[in-house]
This record gives structure tokens, C-alpha cells and sequence, in this order.
């Protein structure tokens, strides 16, 4: 009789799992009272330090802009002077400088122990606004802010622009209407690349923004949209015509794509 074979049935146990040992991660009582401690200090020693002069501001030093800049920039941070520089912030260097009109962005630094830094951006005046009847003239900057009364305008050579005292209200360190602030833009987009003959007078009224050259050739702008292309376009054609010098007439460029241009010689002929 044939041996019946036998099966045998084979069970494998899984291996059991190893719990995380904590204890090994987990920072020591020891090691957390330390750190506590390490964090309660450093608070402790910066208020000391906010509070007291240990890094009182002694000098403050400015950078950019004219002397006369620098000076008054200076003068607005004095009461800076005797405190401690972690008590300067944006805030306080902000209040100090928002009222001074020569002022278009600064940045600023702590230099410890004693130093407090700021780097001046000053504006850059574009014209001349006179308002008349004798209320007086003013310096206007790029961002159509007013800088500051002239005294003497005639010994500036900036582009003059003239406006009636009603419409126009000039002060110092506030920015005018929309006109003028976009005849300044217009100018300040000559700076670095001037027409030919450069700009002598700016009218700007409803809407409608006019540059007279030295010639007496009147650039017509129209509003204050796409300044850059107008003026890069009449820049080519007074380049290419020397109509600047023509003694009159204009140059329409107020639709740039259908610039017009008439000079006296063409209204002669």
C-alpha cells in the first residue's frame, strides 16, 4: 500500500516592529531650558538695547542729491540724534523726509554702532512755472511736483510754462494737475535725448500738450498718451528736415502714425 504523502502546511511569522524610540530625538529637558534661556536673553539684551545708548545715533550721514539737499535732509533727521538706531525705522525716517519737496526716494541703513545712512534720490526739475499776475515762478520737477519758489527765474534756462493764477494753485512740495504733470513727463523724456533747438515755452491746456521750440516751431503733442513714441518720431522728422530752425510753423505729431508737418517756408512758397 502506497505511503500517502503527508502535506505540511508552513506558517512564517512576520518580523515584529521596533517602536521609535523617542527619547533618542526628542530634546533633553536640559537642552530645551538652555535654549529658553539663550532666547529670554537676546530679548532681554535687544530691548536693552532699543532702549538705552549703547547704540545711540551719532551721526547721520546722507549721500545723492545737492549739498543744499543733503543739509536739509540732515536737519529733518536731527531729532533722530541720541536715539538708539533700532528705533529708527521706515516710519521715522519717512515722516522726516515726506516734507521735503527736493526729495523724490531715498533708502536707508543702520551702520552700528552709531551710524544712521541714507541714500538721497533728489528730483529733477523739468520747467519753469510762472503764474501770473505776479504770484511768482516756480521750479516743477519730472514728477510734476513743485520744489521750490525761484526767486530769480530769469536765470534759469529751463522751458518756461505760463498759466493763469486760476488755474493753476502752485505749493511748494505738492504736485500739480493733470496737465502739467504731463507736460513735466514729456520733458523729462527729453533729458538725456533733447530735440533740435530745444524747448523754449510748454503749453499745456484741455487736453492738449504743446511744445515751442527755439526756433519758434510749435511740436503739437495732443494729450499726455504714447509721449515716447510721439517724441521719437518728431525727433526723426526735425532731424530729417531741419524744420526746427525754420522759424515757425508746427509739427503735428498728436497721431503719430499720420505726423503733419507745416513750416513758415512751406506756407511762403
Amino acid at each position: 500500500m502506497a505511503a500517502r504523502k503527508r502535506s505540511t502546511a508552513r506558517t512564517a511569522a512576520l518580523p515584529a516592529r521596533r517602536g521609535v524610540d523617542l527619547s533618542r530625538i526628542a530634546p533633553s529637558g536640559r537642552s530645551v531650558l538652555i535654549g529658553f534661556a539663550l532666547l529670554v536673553l537676546a530679548v532681554g539684551a535687544y530691548a536693552v538695547a532699543r532702549e538705552t545708548s549703547v547704540f545711540a545715533v551719532q551721526t547721520v550721514e546722507v549721500r545723492g542729491g545737492t549739498p543744499a539737499l543733503r543739509a536739509q535732509v540732515r536737519a529733518a533727521l536731527a531729532p533722530a540724534v541720541g536715539k538708539s538706531l533700532l528705533r529708527v525705522d521706515g516710519d521715522t525716517v519717512g515722516h522726516a523726509l515726506a516734507p521735503l519737496p527736493g526729495v523724490r526716494s531715498y533708502s536707508f541703513d543702520r551702520s552700528f554702532p552709531h551710524t544712521l545712512r541714507i541714500d538721497v534720490r533728489a528730483e529733477q526739475p523739468v520747467f519753469v512755472l510762472r503764474v501770473v499776475p505776479g504770484q511768482g515762478a516756480y521750479l516743477v520737477a519730472a514728477s510734476g511736483r513743485v520744489i521750490r519758489k525761484l526767486a530769480h527765474p530769469h536765470l534759469s534756462s529751463l522751458p518756461r510754462l505760463w498759466s493763469a493764477a486760476k488755474d493753476v494753485h502752485a505749493v511748494v512740495g505738492d504736485r500739480l494737475g493733470t496737465q502739467a504733470t504731463e507736460a513735466a513727463s514729456a520733458l523729462a523724456l527729453l533729458r538725456g535725448a533733447p530735440l533740435p533747438g530745444g524747448v523754449h515755452v510748454v503749453r499745456a491746456a484741455a487736453g492738449e500738450l504743446t511744445l515751442v521750440l527755439g526756433g519758434g516751431l510749435e511740436l503739437r503733442l495732443g494729450d499726455g498718451g504714447d509721449l515716447r513714441l510721439k517724441l521719437a518720431i518728431a525727433r526723426r522728422i526735425l532731424r530729417l528736415t531741419g524744420a526746427a530752425t525754420a522759424g515757425g510753423g508746427y509739427l503735428d505729431v498728436s497721431v503719430p502714425e499720420r505726423p503733419v508737418l507745416s513750416t513758415n517756408s512751406q506756407v511762403g512758397g
